[in-house]
């Protein structure tokens, strides 16, 4: 083959890679906390696939399931300096404490209150928004997980009321809201790291767990969750966030799309999400656990106490004027 015709050949397999392929393409890494094939890492791939089709596989998503980057308090800081893309996950409120407004107990009683509270334009989010702003990340979307509940390795007789004292112990995260809210409702916190948790209740250490929910219950606690209590100490939601700067370099169309497919991802998900708790429930059932009846005069009885108790002391550690603003606007809202 001659020099001309080399050339020739050269010219037209760089315009043909031209037209076929995307002029560059970027790739976003995102982390979420969960194993592969959790629910919400089928929702998170639905996602990726959203943008990957809406930029015409500019801008690809990989996913990063199981805690692979970190655990989500340094995945949030990894994400504040750019070095890691984006995330699904809790708030850290190890990294600003005002964080644990939104992990306040019976802020929201039920699914109603928690969608009007919790939804995209809310008071609520609006300052979830301010405080991720405040380490250079971008709140996308929402993601609803499920109200909290305890489990326990045994059954106890009106585990519901909160007025009885259980003898039982739970263990409960490192976090105040918690283990005031486990002391004010008849049992007795004993905070411990995630990681001793399930070692914990099985030797006896602790009667229980709380801090989770029926799906995070199922996948690290069925073997030892003999009686589940869905008293909804809590609402757990779940942000979709991105670093500020990495989204800014976007241009625009490709920040509509990924604003577009956050969206649909959050949209999808509230439409899901009671249901899905629901679910979770019944698999613990069918791993050997008894759901204990709960009525909603017992979750407004303990979601009294809890607010009269455990709030003041929580407020106080947020900064007093801050957190009450915050509180009333979001209480305001349903």
């Amino acid at each position: 083959m001659n020099k001309n015709v080399l050339k020739k050949w050269s010219l037209l397999t760089s315009v043909c890679l031209a037209i076929s392929a995307p002029l560059y393409a970027t790739t976003l890494k995102l982390s979420h906390v969960r194993p592969e094939g959790a629910t919400i890492d089928v929702d998170v791939r639905h996602f990726a696939d959203d943008v990957a089709k809406a930029t015409n596989e500019k801008i690809k998503v990989r996913i990063y399931p199981a805690s692979a980057l970190g655990d989500y308090t340094l995945v949030q800081e990894r994400v504040g300096l750019g070095a890691v893309d984006m995330a699904v996950q809790p708030p850290a409120s190890a990294a600003d404490k005002r964080f644990q407004v939104v992990y306040m107990p019976y802020l929201v009683k039920n699914w109603t209150d928690a969608k009007k509270v919790f939804a995209p334009n809310s008071s609520l989010r609006n300052t979830v928004s301010d405080l991720y702003g405040k380490q250079d990340i971008k709140v996308l979307a929402g993601w609803p997980v499920y109200f909290g509940g305890i489990s326990l390795n045994k059954h106890i007789n009106n585990a519901a009321d909160p007025t009885i004292k259980k003898g039982a112990k739970l263990r409960v995260p490192p976090v105040k809201a918690f283990q005031l809210t486990a002391d004010n409702i008849g049992f007795i916190g004993s905070p411990l790291p995630f990681s001793e948790a399930f070692t914990a209740v099985q030797t006896g250490v602790v009667d229980g767990v709380m801090g989770s929910g029926a799906e995070g219950y199922y996948a690290s606690f069925r073997d030892v969750t003999k009686s589940y209590l869905p008293i909804n100490t809590h609402f757990e939601m779940w942000y979709l966030i991105i670093n500020k700067e990495i989204f800014a370099d976007l241009n625009k169309k490709e920040q509509d799309a990924l604003m577009t497919a956050a969206a649909t991802f959050e949209a999808a998900r509230w439409k899901t999400a009671e249901t899905d708790q629901k679910r979770n429930e019944q698999l613990l059932v069918k791993a050997g656990a008894t759901i204990e009846p709960v009525t909603d005069q017992e979750i407004e009885e303990t979601a009294k106490i809890v607010r009269e108790k455990v709030w003041p002391v929580v407020i106080k550690d947020i900064g007093t004027d801050w957190a009450n603003s915050v509180l009333d606007k979001a209480i305001g809202a349903h």
